[in-house]
């Protein structure tokens, strides 16, 4: 079993608790001393270390640690990341939280889009350059038997995943600044503050904007030409919506909102824009990148670059980042304006949208040296439109973790078969999906008025049905049963 291994930094002055036999008082490293003490690298071993604490991150974490192999998860900031405001898990993805342990839990927090009556179990689809007629009503009960749809906070949903975690497994305020192959010994991580990490195993979990997959060759994920508003409304004495999603189609704008607890609202609003920010080549002259040397450096805040050009102009102003979306769905349904309206101006992001499909033949692999591998977003960047983005990160999880438990222990050839399995099995799987989120997304953002009056009448009316929509969330995933941990 590989062990969990806390890492500390070294303080530059000493006070023994034992007197040495010939000074028996505390003594402080000189100015000089301490400057070549802090000069010198802290260099750890590792049997596997995560990069990022995310969704993808922890889960892989906690599938390892069920199937007995520890890990440490590096995070680059001081705390879990409280970004974002909510997630759409649908069927598979609360099969790998079954999985690994921590569904229940959720389950108790939030509300299951499908009421105890009929007239609550619907999905209501409605849209404005359609006189705001109901386009269609869906029950996920009768249309897909065995659908669990919820909307979970992210906060909350990554503060369960750590908290089954061993103390001390997540090590915060540890930012990578290159990684470097070192052959058979692994690959030797350099952080931001100066420590040296050499590890068998590495798992870049590090997000759509992964600088681990830059360092392995994959392109910058693809904007697709909308963006998102989303928000987390509150309702201190309880808000007053029957537990079914509601979408809400325009002309190159669409919105949508959903119950995600006897108090909360998550709402998004999806817009058209051609072009997500005038930044591109300003930031993208700040990365530095060196793979000659199988190395990988970054100037300070390119692992956040695409985000930053992609996100456009900054609004620093909560209150105005709020009123920018209002003002996008003026004179639409009161219900979906009242819930925007009832949102702190503090849980308001806007965010593109962005994907990376994963062309065969083209695009790396997602291993490298059978040391170094992807999951989540770091690899299969994905549009929302069919909310399997974080399922998806929850399934590499399970499955990384079934493919690389029986060979963490070995070197070499075991653990590099152990992940081109693992890519193998996802590829065929998110490939498709990522395609399809994107197509989807095309086609419901239609701007021509035509195209949009045969979508309101004979699309979504006649030709959609749930089931075969939902097809993709079909999912096997066993219960992964805890191994014996070591006292």
């Amino acid at each position: 079993m590989a062990l969990v291994t806390s890492i500390s930094s070294p303080q530059l002055g000493y006070c023994s608790s034992s007197p040495p036999p010939r000074r028996p008082r505390c003594r402080r490293l000189s100015p000089a001393a301490a400057m070549a003490t802090s000069a010198t690298p802290r260099r750890s071993k590792e049997a596997t270390v995560i990069v990022g604490a995310g969704v993808a991150g922890l889960a892989t974490a906690l599938a390892l640690r069920r199937l007995g192999v520890g890990a440490t998860v590096l995070e680059q900031g001081e705390t879990l990341r409280a970004g974002g405001t909510s997630l759409t898990l649908f069927k598979n993805g609360w099969r790998v939280l079954d999985s690994i342990g921590v569904a229940d839990e959720l389950r108790a927090k939030y509300l299951r889009i499908q009421g105890l009556l009929p007239a609550e179990r619907r999905m209501r689809m409605r849209s404005p350059a359609a006189g705001g007629r109901d386009l269609r009503e869906f029950s996920f009960e009768e249309e897909a038997p065995g659908q669990e749809v919820r909307a979970v906070e992210r906060k909350v949903l990554l503060e369960t995943l750590a908290s089954k975690l061993p103390a001390g497994t997540i090590s915060f305020s540890s930012k990578l600044k290159s990684i470097a192959e070192q052959g058979p010994d692994g690959t030797l991580l350099e952080l931001e503050d100066g420590r040296q990490i050499l590890s068998k195993i590495v798992i870049g979990c590090d997000g759509v904007n992964s600088p681990i997959a830059r360092w392995m060759g994959f392109s910058e994920p693809r904007y697709v030409g909308h963006m998102a508003f989303r928000g987390l409304a509150e309702y201190a004495d309880g808000q007053p919506f029957q537990p079914k999603v509601n979408y809400i189609y325009g002309r190159g704008v669409r919105a949508g909102f959903v119950p995600v607890s006897p108090t909360k609202v998550y709402w998004f609003i999806c817009f058209n824009r051609q072009d997500p920010g005038i930044y591109s080549q300003i930031i993208n002259a700040m990365i530095s990148l060196s793979t000659k040397d199988k190395k990988m450096s970054l100037a300070d805040n390119s692992c956040h670059a695409a985000g930053v050009f992609l996100a456009g102009p900054k609004i620093t102003d909560p209150a105005a980042l709020k009123s920018e979306a209002l003002d996008l769905v003026r004179g639409w349904p009161s219900d979906l304006l009242a819930v925007m309206r009832s949102t702190p101006d503090g849980a308001v992001v806007r965010t593109p949208l962005v994907d990376r499909w994963l062309w065969p033949g083209v695009s790396p692999s997602a291993s490298r040296g059978g040391r170094v591998v992807l999951a989540g977003d770091a690899w299969h960047p994905m549009t929302p439109n069919l909310g399997q983005g974080a399922c998806c990160a929850l399934e590499d999880a399970v499955v990384l973790a079934r493919r690389l438990a029986p060979a963490a222990d070995a070197v070499g050839a075991g653990v590099e078969a152990a992940l081109r399995a693992y890519e193998a099995e996802r590829w065929a799987r998110v490939f498709p999906l990522t395609a399809r989120a994107g197509l989807v997304g095309a086609l419901v953002q239609w701007e021509n008025p035509a195209v949009c009056a045969a979508r309101d009448g004979v699309v979504i009316p006649r030709l959609v049905r749930l089931g075969p929509f939902l097809e993709h969330t079909n999912f096997e995933c066993d219960l992964l049963d805890p191994a014996p941990q070591t006292p």
